[in-house]
């Protein structure tokens, strides 16, 4: 579910007419509901109430501040991968004690800034990283929290870029040879295992795959407690799906997963903590633009739009589906017609959707791409010095920029010329 619905005719972000923010702020641009940000966070939260956990946001998939910050004041944690990130969540105000640290390539510095600012865990990928890690934390005169993160070789049934947990994928040590790293991790001093960490991938739409890595690590978390190690804390990461189209069915709900937790690993006592990203954000988000164009072509009909690869990537990247709508609803018994749907980038990568079904649109219409709010904005680009889109986020009735479209100015002078030119 999400909150944007027809009223009259026109499209709305919660109370507010989306043709009213294009008016405000052009476009296209990124719009986001905090109805549904806090919806979505609370499925989770409450999904595993009466467990002790801390559902932790994956920022990757919306960064902007006031997402954050919106979340953060729900009592989410958060999950980073890059010092950015983790310097972007303490500037949202959340506290070192609720960032999570993941991802295959942190550096010492990053592990220093973590260090010194605060952090819940570290989620270690392999054995150098830990040796490194190790290191800084000496350095500081600290212990490092870890947890090691297993590849359970499970098959997500996922799109191949977004899988995480095969054994040919670049994450986690192979769960085969836990044990021995787990004991590596012990003999280092500045080093404090508390659990384990597993990812299997993203845009999951079946629970099975869960079952299976979960299973794994219930068996793991014995096995290492024999062998000493105080496992009290299980990081099951992310990567439930969400529904890209309103035709397919619907993947599994997070109260669905928070009972499959219960079940493979509740007996256990451990702490719980989640990751979501792309079912908080992804619904909760829809990408605004115009049509520049009506191009008659053999054999087909192209909307040329104003948004283009650069500023919703997904499509060319993954060829991803996302919904697309007029902002003026269509009167019943209009019939559809096929287009294929691009923007201005000269590429033929700049494609939207082919032979979608869509009302008649003209030259000015406005239309929208839904569950854009993940991975959307955060893997913009610039690409043929193109302006970043504004970020626009909608309470009720009000409605915030809160991230600006930059001048042709402000991105040329970023650049320097050398002074021998």
């Amino acid at each position: 579910m999400d909150h944007f619905l027809y009223h009259n005719g026109v499209l709305h972000a919660e109370d507010v007419p989306l043709s009213e923010i294009a008016e405000a702020v052009g476009t296209p641009f990124y719009c986001y509901s905090t109805a549904t940000l806090t919806r979505h966070f609370r499925l989770f939260d409450e999904a595993l109430a009466g467990m002790d956990h801390l559902v932790c946001y994956a920022m990757k998939a919306a960064s902007n501040q006031a997402i954050l910050k919106t979340l953060a004041a729900l009592g989410a944690g958060m999950d980073v991968v890059s010092g950015g990130e983790y310097a972007r969540a303490k500037a949202a105000g959340v506290p070192g004690e609720r960032i999570v640290f993941s991802g295959v390539g942190k550096t010492r510095d990053e592990m220093r800034q973590a260090l010194i600012g605060g952090i819940r865990q570290f989620n270690v990928e392999s054995e150098p990283e830990m040796v490194a890690l190790n290191a800084v934390a000496l350095e500081l005169g600290v212990r490092a929290p870890i947890t090691i993160r297993v590849n359970p070789d499970v098959d997500a049934k996922t799109h191949a870029k977004i899988a995480t947990g095969k054994s040919e994928n670049k994450f986690g040590i192979p769960i085969a040879r836990a044990r021995e790293v787990y004991a590596q991790a012990a003999a280092l001093p500045g080093l404090e295992v508390i659990g384990i960490d597993v990812h299997i991938g993203s845009q999951l739409t079946e629970l099975a795959p869960f079952r299976l890595a979960y299973e794994k690590v219930a068996e793991l978390t014995q096995v290492l407690r024999a062998d000493g190690h105080d496992i009290r804390r299980l990081d099951l990461g992310g990567g439930l799906g969400i529904p890209y189209t309103r035709s397919n069915e619907a993947p599994p709900l997070p109260t669905e997963y928070g009972a499959l937790i219960r079940e493979v690993l509740g007996h256990l006592g451990c702490e719980i903590e989640i990751e979501p990203g792309r079912l908080i954000a992804g619904n909760a988000g829809i990408l605004v633009a115009r049509v520049i164009y009506v191009k008659s072509g053999e054999g087909r009909d192209f909307l040329i739009l104003d948004a283009a690869m650069n500023d919703l990537i997904r499509p060319a990247m993954y060829d991803a589906h996302h919904d697309i709508v007029p902002l003026v609803e269509a009167a019943p018994g209009v019939e559809q017609q096929p287009y294929d749907v691009v923007g201005p980038v000269c590429e033929s990568g700049d494609t939207f959707a082919k032979g979608r079904m869509l009302p008649p649109l003209a030259e000015g219409d406005l239309v929208a791409f839904r569950s854009a709010g993940a991975y959307g904005a955060v893997m913009s680009s610039e690409y043929n010095t193109r302006p970043l889109v504004p970020e626009v986020l909608v309470h009720g009735r009000d409605f915030a920029v809160i991230r600006s479209r930059p001048t042709f100015d402000e991105m040329i002078n970023r650049d320097t010329i050398p002074e021998w030119l």
